[in-house]
């Protein structure tokens, strides 16, 4: 498996080749960017932007496998406005095309919320209603998809939806194509369950894979820690993803450090190289 991080484990402000070279010199094979309404990566990037930060990359060795977002906490894909969910399709189709350019595999997509308690006044869709709208928008994108040739990355978090790996790996087998999968964070699913049993159950369905650790004592947002410091029984997920036949990335999406951001990077490169058996 290569080991790969993610923008957001990095302090705000820096330069796409700052971000990259501290990448380079912290051990990672490749650097997860994200696609934001504003920033490195924006919905009006031009191509010769996009394309210029996967040539700084590719000069210092490092890949681009995969492209986030997190706009779709805002553009939900089930939403009740239709122009939201509208929104978030273009947002969906921008992103496939952006990860073209990239020379990425896969984008994450958030597949809609029923809820979530950390978005104050959020807006609470009756589940059946989410699960309709939701597996009809990515029905049709798909198509989009299969012509880029990127995946669809679903991802499993916080958003009362899509609970368990069963209903994940059957949403996704509705689908029906081999553009769209999942992308699974081992640390989402430690609140409700083993990250060891999801992985056993979406097997090949599994696009990427984010890394990070959470204390099922705290339970709530603010349990997420350092890797090893947390509950994830990173052995038995690691023996997991080799059953299943994994062998791409997997990337660390971490919080920044309050008094020393950059050392984030490097305590995660470590970490992970002990989790890897590097």
């Amino acid at each position: 498996m290569k080991k790969g991080i993610n923008i957001w484990s990095f302090r705000g402000g820096l330069s796409p080749r700052e971000y990259i070279s501290m990448a380079k010199t912290a051990g990672y094979d490749g650097i997860e960017f994200a696609l934001d309404e504003t920033g490195i990566i924006a919905l009006d990037s031009s191509d010769h932007e996009i394309k210029e930060i996967k040539r700084m990359a590719e000069g210092e060795g490092l890949e681009t496998p995969s492209l986030a977002s997190g706009l779709y906490w805002k553009y939900p894909l089930t939403s009740s406005n239709e122009a939201i969910r509208q929104k978030a399709k273009d947002i969906v189709k921008r992103q496939l095309d952006v990860a073209a350019l990239l020379g990425a595999d896969t984008i994450l997509v958030v597949p809609g919320l029923v809820g979530a308690d950390f978005i104050p006044g959020g807006e609470v869709i009756e589940y059946d209603v989410a699960y309709h709208r939701s597996l009809e928008a990515l029905t049709e994108l798909k198509e989009y998809a299969e012509k880029t040739k990127v995946n669809i990355g679903l991802e499993n978090v916080w958003n009362k939806f899509l609970l368990s790996p069963l209903e994940m790996r059957d949403f996704a087998d509705k689908i029906d194509s081999p553009y769209v999968g999942v992308y699974f964070d081992v640390g989402n699913v430690l609140y409700s369950g083993y990250p060891e049993h999801w992985i056993k159950i979406l097997g090949s369905r599994i696009k990427k894979v984010h890394f990070k650790d959470f204390k099922v004592s705290v339970g709530n947002i603010n349990g997420f820690v350092d890797l090893l410091s947390g509950d994830v029984n990173y052995p038995a997920v690691v023996e997991q993803l080799e059953k299943v036949g994994y062998g791409d990335y997997v990337i660390a999406e971490m919080g920044v450090y309050k008094n020393y951001p950059d050392q984030t990077i490097y305590t995660t490169s470590i970490a992970m190289d002990k989790i890897l058996g590097r």
